[in-house]
């Protein structure tokens, strides 16, 4: 995640610099860090404020699990935890997912192909891809 995406983020949530910090449970020091681009968005912040965010607009998603608009093969469905833990809706949030055929490295890497899917787009919008 850019400083620029979770600026973005934080606002589009209407929480000031202080509020994030103390949702995220670190400094404000560090807030303004993330957002000047001082220091690089560490995964479990980034996930936060995603989570946090998808919980807000909740009832702007279609609800669909990911597996069915993504069309998902049966192989691929069984050894996913999206699958297994019924959270289709929030695949993007639970690491080890199986989108592109197996699991991914690191966060980031899950990231770079979650950006790109409709799930997620349907979510953030297209300016969080």
């Amino acid at each position: 995640m850019e400083s620029f995406e979770f600026a973005a983020l934080r606002k589009k949530m209407g929480k000031t610099q202080k509020q994030i910090s103390q949702l995220l449970g670190t400094s404000l020091k560090a807030i303004h860090s993330y957002e000047q681009g001082w220091r690089s968005i560490p995964a479990h912040a980034e996930r936060q404020m995603l989570f946090l965010t998808a919980m807000q607009n909740k009832s702007k998603s279609s609800k669909k699990a990911c597996w069915t608009t993504k069309k998902c093969p049966a192989k691929y469905k069984t050894n996913c935890p999206a699958w297994e833990y019924h959270s289709g809706e929030i695949c993007w949030f639970i690491n080890g997912t199986i989108c592109d055929g197996s699991a991914h490295k690191d966060w980031k890497a899950k990231m770079e192909v979650c950006r790109k899917c409709p799930v997620y787009i349907e979510l953030f919008g297209a300016q969080a891809a």
